[in-house]
């Protein structure tokens, strides 16, 4: 087992699945803690980098396409420190946070995990019932109907519309975008018969905000949602990577972890696990 614990949170890797537990630190942004601990499974896994930074760096977990509905809701736009399936790592625990993504990789490469896209989500999304507020607007789903309630800063038409309620079977999609520049950040719902789309801070399917970058845990209710849609199996998917030598991945990785345990970042106990689990693999 490879893990990596730091005040941003811990990861965990047993070479089937990967544990993602944020911290408990004030700065650990809202979306992460209401989201709380998340289990990525192997196959989930495109690939892990540690991403180095003048003052330490980040980890940083890529999910395959269509394995997990927030990150397909998100489409990339979650930046640290909302970014659930990013780790911000202090310098001096930079070695271990490279050995860790390194251990990821190199499972996946012996294991010949794709990276393509998924037909199903391998991930169940967040937890139900979800909610979350930000600028115009409080979102809730509670696996069955989706819920929009006006706060004091909603225009004047999402006031006359007032609350809104859509069960799940009249949605055909979801949206979500951050606030970046003079945009608003959106959470929209699609429903049957919508038509062309509206400005969002007039739009009653739609919960906008101008202020926060990320409009709080809102993504979580939007991913829920997601989850739960009807969704098209992607009409070609990716093959399996090229077939490698597994025996010759091995190896590799026992003279990096030589090289790992003689630099001093790894500890005698450590290497002689990390060797073991290895040779077994052989």
């Amino acid at each position: 087992m490879t893990e990596i614990a730091v005040p941003d949170g811990s990861w965990t890797f047993n070479g089937e699945m990967l544990r993602i537990v944020p911290g408990g630190d004030k700065n650990v942004h809202e979306l992460r803690k209401v989201l709380g601990e998340v289990a990525v499974p192997l196959e989930a896994i495109a690939t892990c980098a540690f991403e180095p930074g003048r003052k330490g760096g980040q980890l940083r977990l890529r999910l395959r396409y269509g394995a997990d509905p927030l990150s397909d809701l998100v489409a990339g736009s979650l930046a640290a420190p909302a970014d659930p399936y990013r780790l911000a790592v202090p310098k001096e625990r930079a070695g271990a946070a490279q050995y860790f993504a390194d251990e990821v990789r190199d499972t996946l490469e012996i294991n010949q995990t794709p990276s393509g896209p998924c037909e199903h989500y391998l991930l169940p999304g967040p937890a139900i019932p979800v909610s979350a507020t930000a600028g115009d607007g409080t979102a809730i789903f509670d696996g069955e109907r989706v819920r929009l309630e006006w706060s004091g800063f909603a225009s004047s038409e999402k006031e006359r519309a007032g609350s809104q309620e859509f069960p799940l079977a009249d949605l055909v999609g979801v949206e979500w975008k951050p606030q970046s520049g003079l945009g608003y950040g959106t959470l929209r719902f699609r429903l049957k018969g919508d038509g062309p789309g509206v400005n969002p801070q007039k739009d009653p399917h739609c919960v906008s905000w101008g202020i926060q970058r990320f409009g709080g845990a809102t993504a979580l209710v939007g991913a829920a949602v997601l989850a739960r849609l009807p969704r098209e199996v992607p009409a070609e998917l990716e093959p399996p990577a090229p077939g490698g030598d597994a025996h010759d991945a091995v190896l590799r990785r026992l003279a990096e972890l030589g090289e790992l345990h003689r630099s001093g970042v790894l500890t005698d106990e450590e290497f002689a696990a990390a060797k073991q689990a290895m040779i077994r693999r052989l």
